[in-house]
């Protein structure tokens, strides 16, 4: 990564930290109808996307190629939903895919273009947005993961990656990076070669999902062990 790419990408996580933190705090204080503002501005912008795809924005790029597959997409359409409905599993598959996933494209963006392109805008928007709106649905709106959550959204994570990997062997696309590692570096380029990183990956998944869910797993467990002692009583 370039110095000013470096510099543009400090920048945004900077923005992104800052905004989601003063958001968890206003939707502790006063949740309300702007949580579907934040749904809506995520849906234009991944909307936006498909448009510029379409009409040649990526050079080279093909139909097959552009079709929002790739697990962000979805995590941008179901967090969008989770703000307007508060839809109890679009909120743990927004919480589990957005900060076990999301969150690592933007450590490793894949975005070459400089501030303030509409591709930069778009990336960050997309990405920041997802991790932000998922910890207001869970720790500003206590909307937290129930019991059997992780196997859940893991479930529906192996079944939608079973699907991509049909749509990848028809279209010769590579979604989800299922075909090949993405040409950027990412955290796959340490998890072996085709296909051993897809199956490392998977499980460092799981890992992360049980790592996400332990402190509200904690919380049951504490409680009721409390309503246990009390009934004792």
């Amino acid at each position: 990564m370039s110095g000013l790419l470096a510099t543009e990408h400090v920048a945004a996580l900077f923005v992104i930290a800052v905004t989601t933190v003063g958001l968890v705090v206003a939707a502790r204080k006063r949740p309300g109808e702007w949580l579907k503002v934040l749904a809506v501005v995520l849906v234009v912008d991944e909307v936006s996307w498909w448009v510029y795809l379409l009409f040649g924005g990526v050079p080279g790029s093909r139909f097959a190629q552009s079709l929002p597959l790739q697990l962000c997409d979805v995590a941008i359409l179901v967090t969008a939903a989770a703000l307007w409905t508060r839809n109890r599993l679009a909120v743990e598959v927004s919480y589990f895919w957005g900060l076990a996933g999301t969150i690592q494209a933007l450590f490793t963006p894949d975005v070459p273009q400089h501030f303030p392109s509409y591709p930069y805008f778009q990336y960050y928007i997309a990405h920041g947005g997802v991790v932000a709106a998922s910890l207001i649905l869970v720790v500003g709106m206590r909307l937290h993961p129930r019991p059997w959550a992780v196997v859940r959204v893991a479930g529906l994570t192996i079944a939608y990656a079973a699907l991509v990997g049909i749509t990848d062997a028809v279209t010769g696309a590579n979604y989800m990076y299922l075909r090949s590692k993405p040409p950027s570096p990412t955290l796959l380029d340490v998890l072996g070669p085709w296909p051993v990183y897809i199956f490392s990956a998977t499980l460092i998944a799981f890992v992360l999902f049980a790592i996400l869910d332990a402190p509200f797993t904690l919380r049951r467990a504490l409680s009721s062990g409390q309503r246990g002692v009390e009934a004792l009583r």
